[in-house]
């Protein structure tokens, strides 16, 4: 049984590069960029582990907190961590949890077997401060995530929640966005006071 969206994420106790955490209370009322890798000292995950933290202005904007996974230990997370460090000319400064047993890796359904029995996939879970899952997204061992794309959705997903809207195709900060079908158009009088234009009667858009 998977995790889906609209679902309460899991809690769970850790060990992180960063001290044991429990995580809806480490939570708090931020937002979480929650992201498995299949293994320490390999050449995918360290760019991934290197660009989150090249972000890291780019999430604390936008209350968002990167946590991130493997089924390594501590130390080696840590010994790790320096190869990152060097290699992504970065500083890492987000938890990253050991899980050796898989333990958190099995309760987020972060073990494929046909990819491996003991590594996680490249899982992404956005979860926001009520610790609801708002987004899920899984990409293959050999492929790297796209980041332009993690914070692109965020964006477009506080957007939405801040302002009863829905965002239409390669939406971008800026661009028009749909006010959502379940909102009429006497409503929409009161939430869109500087109006919209419809394309058909199930697609109005407007600029915000």
């Amino acid at each position: 049984m998977g995790i889906h969206i609209g679902d309460t994420a899991p809690d769970f106790t850790a060990a992180t590069t960063t001290g044991k955490i429990s995580f809806h209370d480490w939570i708090g009322d931020d937002w979480v960029f929650f992201f498995s890798h299949p293994g320490d000292f390999t050449p995918v995950c360290t760019t991934e582990i290197g660009r989150t933290a090249q972000l890291a202005d780019e999430f604390a904007k936008r209350h968002v907190k990167p946590l991130g996974l493997s089924t390594d230990g501590v130390e080696e997370h840590l010994k790790w961590i320096e190869d990152v460090d060097d290699t992504q000319d970065t500083t890492v400064t987000f938890p990253i949890i050991a899980d050796p047993d898989s333990t958190v890796a099995r309760l987020y359904d972060m073990i494929h077997d046909h990819e491996s029995t003991t590594a996680a996939v490249r899982s992404v879970f956005i979860i926001d401060p009520d610790k609801k899952i708002r987004l899920t997204m899984t990409y293959p061992m050999d492929v790297g995530r796209n980041f332009d794309e993690i914070l692109r959705v965020i964006d477009a997903l506080q957007t939405g929640d801040t302002n009863h809207i829905a965002t239409p195709a390669d939406w971008r900060p800026g661009d028009e966005v749909i006010i959502p079908p379940s909102i009429d158009d006497a409503a929409a009088k009161d939430l869109f006071p500087q109006g919209w234009t419809t394309v058909r009667p199930y697609l109005r858009t407007t600029t915000l």
